[in-house]
């Protein structure tokens, strides 16, 4: 017989060799360390398999030997299928496994009934409202109407800084349709500023009820009418009278002053210190080879697809809001702190949404605006903003300047990081940049760190969190200067970093919960062709194109939130999980599902998810990477609890047959309970007693476990083609390995991460808004002046990744998995490392190319001149 691992890697062609020989066939997954292949082995030749093991040759899930190295893995099976004990059990007929005939994306088959045949935890599992939105049946905020909807226009300031002196509406009253125009400080809206300990999300002011001018763009008026075309004709009758003042709109305008605490409340100042050293200036003196280099970004937008819309109906003192969020349930605090109301008054629905980036954290202005209105009007209100709109009034990552100095021994070996920013911080609020973080103090081992962001205070459109917020520009900066130191020592990148590998956290000493960042170094350099790289610039040339390869790493925090999930169990034999998070185009209606039907052992199309409701349990927000790992846990809980409930009620219910019997003479599997030599469904019991369903409800805490750090990482491989002529900029290759954990869902997982380098080549070459110093406006307002790619633009992206689950994440790793609602998956977040680093393997390519160091993004044919 023959023994084939089935791998992911496409180019497997053993169970096709297999079958055409007509081979006996016994298949096997393979995933896993070689240390534990190794000790199981040793103990398999010595007291033989477990049963659990011998299980895999009947199961219909198989048995996970676990992916490295997979000649291991297949000496495991072959011990296994070898000992006398697996007796005649085995049927090793071609084909006659069942993992030899699995469904692709998990889903069972037409006599599959309840059961669960494979769990589609770390398949490629379609999305389930993929149908919907292709279809166009998912409704999304703008889709959504209410009887006698009013609709409304923003009006937004022309100067950047100053007082409104004067507002003229009489025209646009006078406009057919129009039914209320709000200006700046009129006092009809009520609205208020938010509690202290929520003033991060949001604006430092109360919309429309001063007449102070704190930007560019900023909303002094609204119009309510009978029709968009009405609010929108009307908006333009009104004309504004200014006291204008120059803006503060240069890092050179202000004085610098330290960034804000972090997150966790730690100062956003780091410096890590080797006996007797003194300060960082002496580490960096004392060492062999220094680099020191500036490196800017200028501000860019997150350019989500969907338009921020506003539906907002009043039903007495309660309002229900269609918005994207990606917080539901702080949405509807924020909210109902900008309205003065209870926040149980305020509900939010966001099913689906076209894109957030983080641009859909807080609560902006239009909301509470649209709220209000229709609040004082009386009837619904409906608000769009124009996409000129967005580029003002939904956030922007900040404006950048970051100086990175590494010193080092002439090996290589890293002896000291410096990481100094100063960031734009608008007057109206915005967002904390400290690039230095879950980089300069994550990535590489250094005896000597300093850390230390600051910012300068500027009359700017409000700035906020943008995918890989942090963690994007910091890596940008701090892996172009890896790259030039080696340059400088004349080490392969690649060895570089292996040879600065930190296995601790270099800020706070801890160690990693999981890390196998040197796996993805190794894995991605061999997929990609590493080895063939020539150090040498411009030393590849293929026609009138310069052809360069460049790398970096990635690394991103991975800090749980708190989330609620509800299971019901339902008389059909089928499941709803339901938890308020949301969906951006991500993938958590599918994370949801599969992670639901991995814990009840159902099979998918028996699970139906239920998210983007604020009235739904509170969910995990869908920020920082978080939504998954910290849903998934919960999920989990749940289902614990809901199997709980089940036994309970089966051994209570006198018409139940296990009435009188004890919870624990029962066993849950696969959607059926077993006791006392009987067995039912969970919905044929449920309909002998009468009963259409039974839920229970779980919660997990924010936080990770204590004593670890936790982070995703990453490594980026890169081509690019530089025309030697015109020096235009083409990339033609790419390759990116993740080490994020368990995967949930392979197939967005990989869509995750292809966006999220796609985010990275977009800031590298393209993404750049230009800011006129004696307005303070950014000259970029449509899609058409702000550039993001398109298709031509990116090549196949190859995406590798390792799923190695984290033991310290949802529980310890056991080896039989115990009971359904019990095991664990560590899984950890992906949906920003894509962008992590790939910028800088962009440029680190491009200097390959052409010995041309671009420091300032993006990187534009002038530059290269």
């Amino acid at each position: 017989m023959v023994v084939c691992a089935l791998t992911h890697d496409p180019k497997c062609d053993m169970p096709l060799l297999t079958a055409a020989l007509r081979l006996p066939v016994a298949y096997v997954g393979v995933a896993g360390s070689r240390r534990t292949h190794e000790e199981r082995l040793a103990r398999l030749r010595g007291a033989g398999p477990t049963d659990h093991e011998l299980d895999w040759l009947r199961s219909p899930i198989g048995l996970d030997l676990g992916a490295r190295p997979p000649e291991t893995a297949l000496s495991i099976a072959a011990e296994i299928v070898a000992h006398p004990r697996a007796g005649a059990g085995a049927d090793l007929r071609p084909g006659a496994h069942p993992l030899a005939r699995r469904p692709a994306d998990g889903r069972r088959s037409q006599q599959s009934g309840v059961r669960m045949t494979v769990s589609p935890v770390g398949r490629e599992v379609a999305r389930v409202d993929g149908r919907l939105k292709v279809t166009g049946a998912a409704r999304y905020s703008g889709d959504y109407s209410a009887t006698n909807t009013s609709y409304a226009h923003v009006v937004t300031s022309t100067v950047a800084r100053g007082t409104i002196r004067s507002i003229d509406t009489v025209a646009a009253l006078a406009a057919p349709g129009v039914l209320r125009v709000y200006v700046a400080g009129d006092g009809r809206l009520r609205l208020y500023a938010l509690a202290p300990e929520f003033s991060f999300f949001g604006e430092n002011y109360i919309p429309l009820q001063d007449r102070t001018v704190r930007y560019y763009g900023q909303i002094i008026a609204v119009v309510v009418a009978g029709s968009v075309e009405q609010a929108r004709d009307a908006a333009a009758l009104i004309t504004v009278t200014y006291d204008a003042q120059p803006p503060r709109s240069s890092l050179a305008d202000g004085p610098r002053e330290p960034s804000d605490p972090t997150s966790s409340g730690e100062p956003s100042s780091v410096t890590v210190l080797a006996p007797g050293v003194e300060s960082i200036d002496e580490a960096l003196a004392a060492s062999e080879v220094v680099v020191e280099a500036d490196f800017e970004q200028p501000v860019q937008h997150h350019a989500a697809m969907e338009p921020h819309t506003v539906l907002a109906e009043w039903d007495g003192d309660g309002v229900t809001v269609h918005a994207g969020a990606q917080m539901p349930t702080p949405f509807t605090i924020l909210l109902a702190q900008r309205l003065g109301v209870l926040p149980q008054q305020v509900r939010l629905v966001g099913r689906y949404i076209g894109g957030g980036f983080g641009a859909r954290v807080i609560v902006w202005s239009e909301a509470p605006v649209a709220a209000a209105a229709a609040r004082e009007l009386g009837r619904p209100v409906k608000l769009t903003l124009t996409r000129e709109q967005m580029f003002t009034l939904v956030g922007h990552r900040p404006h950048l300047i970051q100086t990175v100095r590494l010193g080092a021994s002439r090996n290589g070996v890293l002896n000291a990081i410096s990481h100094e920013s100063v960031a734009e911080r608008p007057a109206a609020g915005g967002w904390n940049m400290i690039p230095g973080h879950s980089t300069s103090d994550t990535l590489y081992n250094t005896p000597n760190l300093r850390i230390n962001p600051q910012q300068v205070i500027l009359d700017m459109p409000s700035s906020w969190a943008m995918r890989a917020p942090n963690e994007a520009p910091g890596a940008f900066a701090l892996e172009t200067a890896m790259d030039e130191l080696a340059v400088a020592t004349g080490v392969d990148p690649v060895e570089l970093r292996l040879r600065n590998y930190a296995t601790v956290s270099p800020s706070t000493a801890r160690p990693w919960s999981s890390k196998h960042l040197d796996e993805c170094y190794r894995d991605g350099a061999r997929r990609f062709g590493w080895s063939a790289r020539s150090a040498t610039p411009r030393a590849r040339v293929d026609g009138q194109w310069l052809v360069g390869t460049g790398m970096s790493s990635a690394a991103y925090p991975a800090a749980r939130q708190a989330a609620s999930v509800r299971i019901r169990l339902r008389d059909d034999d089928a499941a709803v999980v339901s938890t308020g998070t949301s969906d951006l185009g991500t993938g958590a209606w599918t994370m949801v599902a599969v992670a639901g039907a991995d814990a009840l052992g159902l099979p998918l199309e028996r699970v139906t998810a239920e998210i983007g409701d604020s009235a739904l349990p509170p969910g995990a927000p869908a920020v920082g990477s978080g939504a998954t790992h910290s849903t998934v846990p919960a999920v989990v809980a749940a289902a614990r609890d809901t199997i709980a409930a089940l036994k309970q009620l089966a051994v209570t219910h006198s018409g139940s047959p296990w009435h009188g019997a004890t919870a624990e003479d029962l066993r849950y599997e696969q959607g059926r309970l077993y006791g006392n030599d009987r067995s039912m469904t969970f919905g044929e019991l449920l309909r002998a007693l009468g009963s259409r369903g039974l839920d229970a409800t779980a919660s997990e805490p924010a936080g990770d476990p204590p004593g670890y750090s936790f982070h995703t990482f990453g490594a980026h491989f890169c081509e690019v083609r530089v025309n030697r002529f015109t020096r235009e900029i083409r990339v033609t290759r790419f390759t990116t390995v993740v080490d994020a954990g368990r995967t949930i869902n392979a197939r967005a997982a990989r869509s995750q991460i292809v966006g999220g380098v796609i985010f990275g080549i977009s800031g590298a070459l393209l993404e750049e808004n230009h800011l006129e110093r004696d307005t303070g406006r950014l000259a970029a307002s449509t899609l058409a002046d702000y550039l993001v790619p398109v298709n031509a633009d990116i090549p196949d992206i190859d995406v590798h990744l390792l799923d190695r689950p984290d033991p310290h994440l949802t529980g310890p790793l056991v080896e039989d998995g115990g009971e359904v609602g019990t095991r664990s998956l560590g899984a950890r977040g992906l949906g920003e490392i894509g962008t992590v680093g790939s910028a800088a393997a962009v440029g680190n390519a491009v200097f390959n190319a052409t010995g041309i160091r671009v420091r300032k993004l993006p990187i534009t044919l002038d530059k290269l001149l």
